[in-house]
């Protein structure tokens, strides 16, 4: 049996297909569509979504990922912390 990929953004889960060539073609297409963000319908929002994909298959980008989460997650930490103290 298959391992079922998925991306997670936020509460949602988006699946990705099975075949690593197609995820990594979708993540590539995303960074470029997302490198032509000055024009309509493509946009900047791309190239973090295509980033998300490739990590899933690319050590370089899920190494970006986890460096990401864990700045992301002491940020939140911080900021949850400093609101408590104000209180």
């Amino acid at each position: 049996m298959t391992k079922k990929h998925t991306v997670r953004l936020g509460k949602y889960r988006v699946p990705l297909p099975g075949s690593r060539i197609l995820r990594i073609l979708i993540g590539v297409v995303l960074i470029l569509g997302g490198c032509l963000g000055f024009l309509p319908l493509l946009g900047f929002w791309m190239v973090p979504l295509g980033l998300l994909v490739l990590s899933i298959d690319i050590a370089i980008a899920r190494h970006w990922r986890r460096r990401f989460e864990i700045w992301w997650g002491k940020r939140k930490a911080a900021k949850a912390g400093g609101r408590r103290k104000e209180k």
